[in-house]
């Protein structure tokens, strides 16, 4: 019999036997589970909403208004029918984010504020970090859009990381969860890192090498005092935060008392929580920014953050691991919440935060004799305000207009982690390609865009065949490292944000 865990098909279920207290309650019908955890009841022999296939003792719950089917017998949980509303849309929105991280990075080569001419590639500061591929055909428009992503793009990628982040530990425990995390991000930003990053790379040493060869290149890139690991940097950050998050769960023992009441009261308020997030965001960007530059990257070995969002990340992290404790469908994810009724206010907010950044930054570089620190602080206020603002209206919108399956978006988010992963060489290659051709940017940006985007599907796709075909390997010997922790052995697949 294969085993419950597959079955599951959505990580936000709770899967924790701490969840099912011994005190039986009465939780009998579909229609009588309300959306906070209560107290579970005996059912014998029954089927519960139609899907249990075995009859015997069964322990039913409820967290988070989903409902959990537990065999009395060996606590090994069952899949029912009833799924979080908050599935589908976080889904489409995973979805669209990565699309919107491949755009980013397929547009910044024909964007008009590049430089004019490619960066020597052995000689500091080695801005071809961030600008890999420098084309001469550029369009303002792609300069807009990337602005646009680049000041809440990666806010959002890890507050959605934090948001399954507490169900995850309690699901699995502390150690669990780290061994868990340790091999699905850890090993897969070894693997980037030091394999797929000088292949990504190698087009962009060609552009300025007097000998275009592997040998010449491959000298070159083990002489350079970095590291350059691309995207690659959001894994091992990752993982830093996930050691936080399993400190935090293990101190409160998986509850909170009076914080997790307080986190409650806050989370159910779309309108306070933005004030909170936009006051402590401001208070940790506004004096890193006078010091550093938003291009500036902090480094030590492979290790390297930009210095002047990684604490944002960091906080976008734990607003989405409290939001995620008190579960998702309720708050900001409640579908006849404020923040789904009132989408339009929130959308404007943010495209007036927007404004409020941007015409400050373009005033500091295009006129003379403006009070620069003034106009800074104003940019910087308006950043981070753009920020929480555009987190928290595309949730309202995909909440309000995204809750069925979107085909192609859906697939792409299923397979999210290897869209992720295997992006970045992709564009940078048919960038490449394209510096020659006599074509348009708008028409290079979207052919790169359509390229990496169908080409990102492929090998995500093949890779999760490759990894089912060795999934008997793979289990046995994370069974090994879950038996050595204390853990029991179970991973199952699991997304990016898992």
């Amino acid at each position: 019999m294969a085993s419950p865990l597959d079955l599951i098909p959505d990580k936000n279920i709770a899967q924790s036997r701490s969840h099912c207290p011994t005190r039986c309650g009465k939780i009998l019908t579909k229609a009588s589970f309300p959306p906070t955890p209560r107290t579970c009841s005996r059912i014998h022999h029954e089927r519960v909403s139609g899907s249990m296939n075995e009859g015997g003792s069964v322990d039913v719950f409820s967290t988070g208004g989903i409902i959990v089917a537990i065999r009395s017998a060996d606590c090994l949980f069952w899949r029912v029918r009833k799924m979080s509303k908050t599935s589908l849309p976080l889904k489409n929105l995973r979805g669209v984010l990565l699309i919107l991280i491949v755009a980013f990075h397929s547009f910044s080569a024909y964007i008009v504020t590049q430089p004019t001419t490619p960066p020597a590639f052995d000689l500091p500061p080695y801005d071809w970090r961030v600008f890999p591929i420098i084309d001469n055909e550029r369009w303002l428009g792609f300069d807009l859009f990337c602005a646009f992503q680049f000041l809440y793009l990666m806010q959002f990628m890890f507050f959605l990381s934090g948001l399954f982040v507490w169900p995850s530990l309690q699901r699995k425990g502390w150690k669990g969860f780290l061994a868990h995390r340790l091999v699905r991000l850890g090993i897969p930003f070894v693997i980037g890192v030091y394999l797929v990053m000088p292949i990504a790379f190698y087009p962009v040493y060609r552009v300025t090498a007097v000998d275009p060869s592997w040998s010449s290149f491959w000298a070159h890139w083990t002489a350079l005092p970095i590291t350059p690991t691309g995207p690659m940097w959001f894994l091992w950050f990752l993982i830093a935060l996930d050691f936080c998050a399993a400190a935090i769960f293990k101190l409160t023992s998986g509850g909170g008392g009076f914080v997790a009441d307080l986190i409650e009261k806050i989370t159910q308020q779309p309108r306070k929580l933005f004030a909170i997030v936009v006051c402590i965001t401001a208070l940790t960007y506004l004096p890193l920014s006078a010091l550093y530059s938003p291009w500036y990257w902090a480094q030590i070995g492979p290790f390297e953050v930009q210095a002047t969002f990684a604490p944002q990340y960091a906080i976008y992290f734990f607003v989405g691991l409290a939001i995620g404790s008190q579960g998702l469908d309720r708050g900001i994810f409640d579908e006849e919440g404020t923040l789904v009724r009132r989408w339009p206010l929130w959308t404007g907010g943010a495209f007036a935060a927007f404004f409020l950044w941007i015409i400050p930054a373009a005033l500091i570089a295009k006129m003379p004799n403006v009070p620069v620190k003034a106009l800074s602080v104003i940019g910087d206020l308006g950043l981070v305000i753009f920020a929480a603002a555009a987190c928290l209206s595309m949730t309202g919108l995909f909440q309000r207009f995204a809750r069925g399956r979107l085909p192609v978006i859906g697939d792409i988010s299923e397979h999210g982690y290897g869209v992720y992963f295997f992006h970045y060489p992709i564009l940078l290659w048919l960038q490449y390609a394209l510096l020659d051709q006599a074509m348009p940017a708008v028409a290079k940006g979207m052919l790169v865009l359509t390229g990496t985007v169908f080409a990102n599907w492929g090998a995500s796709v093949l890779t999760d065949r490759v990894l089912t075909a060795c999934r008997p390997v793979f289990t046995r010997g994370v069974g090994l490292l879950g038996a050595e922790l204390g853990t029991n052995g179970r991973f199952g697949v699991s997304k990016l944000f898992d």
